[in-house]
Formats: structure tokens, sequence, C-alpha cells
């Protein structure tokens, strides 16, 4: 049987001692750190992930902000708010939620944010440390990840691991991360996406498969060798009337065929998922110590 990785117990244990050290911080003078979020519009996945976002604030003992716009909105007053932000000196970090309606660029939004303030890990110039190992805030989903590798002690080091995507928000910040020299990387990693050919040959190769295609159920046991670790980072809705929501979320692996081949696995939900949250909260709290020791 496998070691269930359980990201949603891992997460509370993180914000617990978030919560702590920030509580200490305030005890003895210290500034609260403070996060605000931007979110445009009403997309409901949008308003789930920032009213988690919210709540995980209140837990972390942090103050928090949130900025509404209607759809609308135009570009140029989208950045003068990220302006205002970036010179406000008691908001330590802050997001702008995505994706943005399709007439903001969202890379000249991304660009816009200062980096000590930019919690997601997106602007370039922190993109730029991650590639060559300089400190710098890290991709929350790819940094939760190493988290539960490192807490749950999967062997990573010297292993062969594979990244199914290449998205700039997991797939490629996900393989500079378990590339980098250290106990709890330095694999050798291969990146597969949809120009990849024999793919199942190269999964099965693999001690480690990080799943991030968003394609519910594409790995399946024939790609997995056994005693793998498998982490699922697809949350894919798909229908399912026997739900009161009347859908579920589907991760991009076969869990249930998959899972008796793995030595670790991650579930959806409850694996990948509130660790993306909580590692915000970790940039946030790193980024409002670097303000305070700046």
């Amino acid at each position: 049987m496998p070691t269930i990785i359980d990201g949603k117990k891992t997460s509370a244990d993180i914000k617990q001692e978030i919560a702590r050290e920030v509580a200490e911080i305030v005890g003895k003078g210290g500034k609260r750190p403070h996060l605000a979020a931007i979110l445009v519009g009403h997309d409901g996945g949008s308003e789930t992930y920032v009213a988690a976002k919210i709540r995980a604030c209140e837990e972390c003992g942090f103050k928090s902000s949130l900025i509404r716009y209607e759809v609308d909105v135009t570009e140029e007053t989208l950045l003068g708010e990220i302006a205002r932000l970036n010179a406000d000196d008691d908001v330590d970090g802050f997001i702008v939620q995505l994706p943005l309606p399709r007439h903001i660029n969202a890379d000249n939004v991304i660009k816009a944010i200062d980096p000590s303030k930019d919690v997601d890990g997106f602007h370039p110039i922190n993109v730029g440390h991650l590639m060559i190992g300089l400190p710098g805030l890290r991709p929350a989903t790819p940094a939760g990840i190493m988290e539960l590798l490192r807490r749950y002690n999967v062997p990573v080091k010297g292993g062969r691991a594979v990244v199914l995507g290449r998205s700039n928000i997991v797939g490629k910040p996900m393989a500079m991360m378990l590339m980098q020299k250290g106990d709890n990387a330095d694999a050798t990693v291969t990146v597969c996406h949809s120009g990849t050919k024999n793919i199942k040959e190269i999964c099965r190769e693999a001690d480690l498969i990080v799943a991030a295609l968003g394609v519910p159920g594409f790995l399946t046991a024939d790609m997995v060798k056994d005693g793998a670790a498998v982490i699922d980072v697809g949350t894919t809705r798909v229908p399912d009337q026997s739900r009161k929501s009347g859908f579920r979320l589907c991760g991009d692996v076969d869990y249930e065929n998959v899972a008796p081949k793995c030595g670790f696995i991650t579930p959806v939900p409850g694996g990948v998922g509130p660790m993306t949250i909580v590692s915000l909260m970790q940039n946030t709290l790193k980024a409002a110590k670097n303000r305070q020791q700046a």
C-alpha cells in the first residue's frame, strides 16, 4: 500500500507554525504581515481561491486586504492599483488573481509587481533567481510540492523525475526546483508535454512523477513503475450528478488504478491544493521579514 501524502494535514501544521512565528514577531513589537489580493470579475473558481487565501491569512495571524474590480476594468486602472500597492509600506506582499479578462495583458500585470512583494513568485526577476539558484520568492504550487516531498521524506536526490506539463506556473518552475542542488532535490529531470514522443516509456523510468497537464486521468497504471512517487497537481471539474454541486474534482492521475503501484501518492482533493495556499502564506511571511531586515 502506498503512503498517502496528506496535503490538508500538512498545510494545517504549517499554518500553525506560521501563526506561532507571527505571534512571536508581534509580541516583540514587530509588524503583522499584510497580504493584499486583487480580484477582477466574479469567476467562481477565482472567488473560491481568493476566499481560501483570506481565510488562511486569518489562521496565520496576517492582516489581509481584498481589492475588487469589475470585469471591464481597464489595464491602466489595474496597473495604477499595482503601483499604489508597490508603494504602500504596510503591504508586504500582494497577488493579482489569475486568469484575467482577455483585454488585460497578464504579462504586463506580472511585470509591474515589485519583485519583493511578488508572493506568487511569477515576476521574471524571481523566476530568474530560481533558474540560477539564488534566493527569492518561489511559485506557490511547486514550492508546496517540494515541502511535501521534504516532510514525507520522499526520495528525490539522485533519482529520475518526470514533470508532465510545461506551464510557467507549475511545470517549468517545478523542473527547476527538482534539479537544484540540495538534499531535497538533485534529481535528473525530464519535462514532458503535448509534443513529447513515447511519454509512457519515459514515465515508466521515473522514480517521481509530477502530473500537471490539466487532463483528467491522464497518468494511467501502465505509465508508472512499482514504488514510484506520484504527485497529482490536476484539479479539473468534471460533471457528477451524484454530488450536490453537480461536479467533482478530478486529478491528472487515474488514482484508483495507479495508487496500488506507488510508494507515495497525493490524492485529489486534499493533496497539492492546500499546499499552494499555505506556500503563499510562507512567501508572505518571508517577504515581510525581508522588508523588515532591509
